[in-house]
């Protein structure tokens, strides 16, 4: 199989790849990131609470 793939096309390809999957990783990260940082105050507006109420 290595005479239908050059090493270099495969490296290549590799190396998008492993960038891809990087990429994915990180931006799910950021995003269980966000979600941990923007935990809303204990607010009450008008009566209306949450189920379970954490404050």
């Amino acid at each position: 199989m290595t005479a239908m793939f050059p090493s270099w096309k495969r490296r290549t390809w590799l190396m998008v790849l492993a960038v891809a999957v990087l990429a994915l990783f990180v931006a799910n990260g950021h995003l269980v990131y966000v979600a941990f940082q923007s935990q809303p105050e204990c607010v009450t507006a008008g009566g209306l609470q949450a189920a379970k109420a954490a404050c």
